[in-house]
């Protein structure tokens, strides 16, 4: 089984012509996202323990753009995110693979 932690991608619009004086305008748009996948979990394991060990890999904020987390669950090794699933119905093939982080390789993990 995996965990699957899916994120929240926003641009600030506002930024783009900021000449860096003052407070830069906020104006975030949504842009998708990303599905990270945590494989080879132990069944055991809490999954909000694992969100917590990788969200400073994951979430980013800056003035230009942010990553969030807004959701997580357990799924399937099966498992394939809507991007997946559509690349693999239309174009025959994965060629652009969702984030994929393996539980053996998160610091602060003992095995």
């Amino acid at each position: 089984m995996m965990l699957v932690i899916r994120t929240q991608d926003q641009e600030n619009y506002g930024a783009h012509d900021w000449d860096g004086e003052g407070a830069c305008p906020q104006y975030w748009k949504f842009k998708g996202g990303s599905d990270y996948k945590i494989t080879n979990i132990p069944a055991s394991t809490d999954p909000a323990e694992i969100v917590e060990l990788v969200r400073g890999e994951i979430e980013c904020s800056d003035d230009y753009f942010r990553v969030s987390i807004v959701g997580y669950g357990i799924e399937p090794d099966t498992y394939l995110s809507d991007f997946e699933q559509s690349q693999l119905d239309y174009e025959g093939s994965i060629q652009f693979a969702e984030p994929t982080i393996e539980y053996n390789e998160i610091k602060g993990v003992t095995v």
